[in-house]
């Protein structure tokens, strides 16, 4: 492999970062051009690309609402934050007058001297108009070579607000490449991250309104700059600031934050909530009743971390968190429709179960993930028979399986990832946590990267093909004959090919091939001549930029995809790392550090970024265990802090003080109602059996409008359909209430012959004929009496005598033939009924703790005035599975 030596200068994504380390020779700083261009005459010509353009985006020329827009506005298309210094000059050249500068109609327009739809953007002689006016007058230049910002310093560096309404002005400072400084406060784009803690203004001016913290961001040039913005909820700061342990470097980074917010944590949790807590995160399963009792009797100090280290072993944890990656990744047979002819259906098994394997496996996250973006369909001296013999045997061979392929070969052969930009973007979802799709149109809003990056980045995807007939297009129609498939086409072959299948053939595999590179035919002649004659041969350069700008010769390697893998491994940005880490926290936390997790970029800064670097920079240093990051986050004090707030910290949700109440996510919603409601054999193996669990669904169905794919969209399973980690809901909703009062699916579970309920109560399932006419009579009857008590009450209304005494003749005649019925014969109990110890039990397995005596009196009495214990049993499991304390994990 190809190891790509990346740089750490300014040019990567951090490179505009506020820096305490930047070296830039000592300079005078320039004064704001707001000082210099106040009066008139001023001699100074302004730059293009350091002054007018940022200018144009002050005063809102380039903005998407305006001459920015893809259709632009009045007949002028400027880059969209002017990102395109050729394009923002061609378009405003038509509308200048270097002879008669002042009657340029660029600036009649934004004065207003002719009529503007956009409004007047400025006056005439201010500063603003005088800018545009000196450039026009000093010939319009346009931008020959664009300058290199090599730093934006932003001071202060934080704002610490101790009120409402005080105010805090900002200074920029841009430093290029060349060593000049200048004061660039009045030409960059401000905006805030939450307008309710604090806003800023066109000049820089942070005002704060709310308790909490937020973040400003500075834009200038390619600069993008985010500043903390802090107002403390209580005076517990700084030396007033109670003395909190901190166990954990997560905790010291946590409590650092805290101290300056004045927001004191929740003490620790109980061990009966840790533990339920614990066993959903890293298992997607409830404790059962008997672990419950274990643990809290359990006196061992290092009870907790043994819990975690024994959780993570089981492979239920491998199931969840295949579940997620699944989810990152993209694992949906709506997509997987031509990876594997045996099968249509059997894309996403293969898939869910190739990342099953490392994560029970614990292969390393940066192994797991060259494993996909290197994948390739053939061993070292495979053939392409041999492939597909090797293929074919993994429907067919009981000792073989997918899961044992080196390569994930299907990420690249989903329908919606064919095209470059579809994998430019899911590239840097799945493995970044990033958003690039803005920089397809325009520079992105809220990072570094143009128009110009992203097309560059595509062309390391150009190459992958994903091959439906193979790369030996004679081998395949050679084996196609042989099997007697020629003729056949789309669903008639399928079914032959399943058919051939079965019956332990060979059948041609689609293969994931890399292509060579295009060369011309004048080039290729030339190659051919060099090597004909003994020469080295190079393909001409064809250079690709990854996103840090560095510069990769694509077309001599044999896999550009080898230099992505190197620089996601090696960029200082370690986004790779930071990704990963940042979606695992907010599985435990119900949000990441960055937030939403999907969207790491300059503009939506961390809200504790030493906790962030912390955390990657461990992930990095351990191997990329996965099994680290989960340790690291359990064994906190941090994730282990109870939901109950305090004055201070009811309010946070963004800074990790204390636990917050979410619901749990679908699979772990249905296989929760499931491990209430089974018999405790089954519950005792519900995370090393993964039969018949939601977490075992490999894909989001075609159809879910019945069984357990309908439950898991009602609870908002992920639709993998987008490069979003959105795609996963986890909203509450009505529906989601009305499934788990009445829906047909959770009353079964509760009724079921290996239900909780079936080990107290005789289910006799095998009614003879005369039961079953009995309970027809009594059920006819029953509704009979009701319909002639509604008749009796319309009567009465009516006052009609006559047609009262007939019903009431009616109702006395029914209520004896119902009389006459023999009685139901009494449920006989399987084993010793105790109604205490069965309480508590139902309290165990759903909420995962013991009854409070209140709520044992309350249980008793129900069950005792119940018809029968059946019933009240029944009624009191179905109300703690309906329960906001079951259904959230708090």
């Amino acid at each position: 492999m190809q190891f790509i030596k990346l740089t750490l200068c300014a040019i990567v994504f951090g490179a505009f970062a506020i820096s305490a380390s930047c070296q830039t020779q000592a300079a005078d700083v320039i004064e704001d051009v707001r000082q210099r261009f106040q009066a008139v005459g001023v001699d100074e010509v302004p730059d293009f690309q350091q002054h007018v353009v940022p200018l144009m985006g002050r005063v809102g020329c380039n903005g998407r609402a305006c001459h920015g827009s893809f259709q632009g506005q009045g007949g002028l298309r400027l880059s969209l934050f002017g990102y395109d210094f050729k394009m923002d000059h061609d378009g405003l050249s038509e509308r200048l007058d270097t002879d008669e500068p002042a009657e340029s109609y660029a600036l009649e327009k934004a004065t207003m001297v002719e009529a503007h739809e956009g409004g007047k953007r400025m006056d005439i002689d201010s500063w603003e108009y005088n800018i545009f006016l000196r450039w026009i007058e000093g010939g319009a230049k346009p931008v020959e070579t664009p300058q290199k910002l090599v730093n934006l310093k932003v001071t202060p560096k934080e704002v610490v607000f101790t009120a409402k309404e005080q105010s805090q002005p900002l200074k920029v400072i841009a430093v290029w490449e060349d060593g000049t400084q200048e004061d660039v406060t009045p030409l960059c784009r401000y905006s805030t991250n939450d307008d309710m803690i604090c806003s800023i203004d066109e000049d820089g001016i942070v005002s704060s309104g709310e308790v909490g913290d937020a973040h400003v961001v500075v834009a200038y040039d390619a600069a993008i700059v985010p500043v903390p913005i802090l107002r403390p909820v209580s005076d517990q700061t700084g030396d007033q600031y109670p003395q909190i342990a901190s166990r954990t470097e997560i905790d010291q980074h946590v409590i650092s934050k805290l101290r300056k917010l004045g927001i004191v944590p929740s003490d620790v949790c109980t061990d009966a909530e840790f533990l339920r807590r614990v066993s959903l995160d890293i298992t997607g399963t409830l404790p059962t009743a008997n672990q419950v009792r274990e643990f809290l009797a359990d006196s061992s100090p290092k009870k907790r971390e043994q819990k975690v280290n024994e959780l993570l072993e089981t492979p239920a944890y491998a199931a969840w968190w295949t579940v997620q990656l699944c989810d990152w990744t993209g694992c949906s047979d709506q997509f997987l429709n031509n990876v594997n002819p045996a099968n249509r259906q059997r894309g996403s098994k293969d898939w869910y179960d190739w990342i099953y394997k490392r994560v029970a496996d614990n292969v390393p996250y940066d192994t797991l993930t060259e494993d996909i973006v290197v994948a390739s369909s053939r061993e070292d001296g495979e053939s392409y028979r041999d492939y597909s013999e090797r293929m074919s045997s993994y429907a067919h061979d009981k000792d073989a399986s997918f899961s044992d392929q080196k390569g994930l070969i299907y990420y690249w052969g989903r329908s919606n990832f064919r095209q470059t930009e579809d994998r430019a973007i899911g590239f840097a979802y799945t493995f970044m946590g990033t958003r690039i799709q803005c920089a397809q149109c325009h520079k992105h809003p809220f990072d570094v990267w143009t128009q110009n990056d992203f097309q560059e980045f595509e062309k390391f995807f150009a190459r992958v093909n994903f091959a439906r007939n193979g790369s030996e297009r004679n081998v395949y129609n050679a084996m196609i004959e042989e099997l007697g498939l020629k003729g056949l086409r789309g669903n008639e072959q399928r079914r032959a090919v399943e058919k051939l299948l079965k019956q332990g053939k060979t059948i041609p595999f689609p293969e994931l091939v890399i292509n060579k590179p295009r060369v011309s035919p004048a080039a290729r002649k030339k190659l051919q001549q060099a090597k004909a004659k003994g020469r080295k041969v190079n393909i001409p350069a064809k250079t690709a930029k990854l996103l840090g700008e560095q510069v990769v010769d694509v077309d001599n390697i044999a896999d550009p995809r080898t230099a992505l893998m190197d620089w996601l491994r090696q960029s200082p940005t370690k986004l790779f790392a930071k990704a990963f880490v940042n979606r695992v926290w907010a599985n435990y936390f119900n949000r990441g550090i960055v937030e939403p997790t999907d969207n790491l970029s300059l503009g939506n800064p961390p809200c504790n970024q030493e906790l962030l670097d912390y955390l990657a920079q461990g992930f990095m240093d351990s191997g990329y265990d996965m099994k680290w990051v989960h340790t690291q986050i359990c064994l906190s004090d941090t994730y282990q802090r109870s939901w109950s707030p305090n004055e201070t910290n009811k309010q946070d949700e963004r800074n990790f003080s204390r636990a917050v109440p979410r619901r749990m996510p679908a699979e772990l919603v249905i296989d929760a109602l499931a491990m209430a409601t089974v018999n405790d054999e089954r519950a005792t193996n519900f995370t090393s059996d993964l039969s018949d669990r939601a977490l075992q669904r490999t894909s989001p169905p075609r159809n879910a409008n019945s069984g357990a794919d309908y439950a898991l969209s009602v609870f908002g399973r992920s639709t993998r359909e987008s490069n979003c980690d959105c795609d996963r809901s986890s909203e509450a909703s009505l529906l989601q209430t009305l499934f788990v009062r009445n829906d047909q699916d959770t009353l079964k579970m509760l009724d079921a012959r290996q239900s909780w309920l079936a080990q107290y109560f005789k289910q006799n399932k095998a009614k003879d004929a005369d039961q079953q006419r009995i309970e027809r009579q009594r059920v006819a009857g029953e509704n009979q009496f009701k319909t002639l008590m509604r008749q009796l009450v319309k009567a009465k209304r009516a006052k009609n005598k006559t047609q009262i005494k007939n019903i009431e003749k009616r109702i006395e005649a029914t209520e004896k033939r119902l009389d006459a019925l023999p009685k139901p014969k009494k449920e006989k109990l399987l084993v010793d009924f105790n109604p205490e110890k069965v309480i508590e039990e139902a309290y165990l397995r759903t909420v995962s703790r013991f009854p409070t005596d209140n709520e044992r009196e309350i249980s008793l009495a129900y069950i005792q005035n119940s018809k029968d214990p059946s019933t009240g049993m029944k009624d009191l499991l179905w109300a703690l599975i309906n329960t906001k304390e079951f259904m959230v994990n708090h």
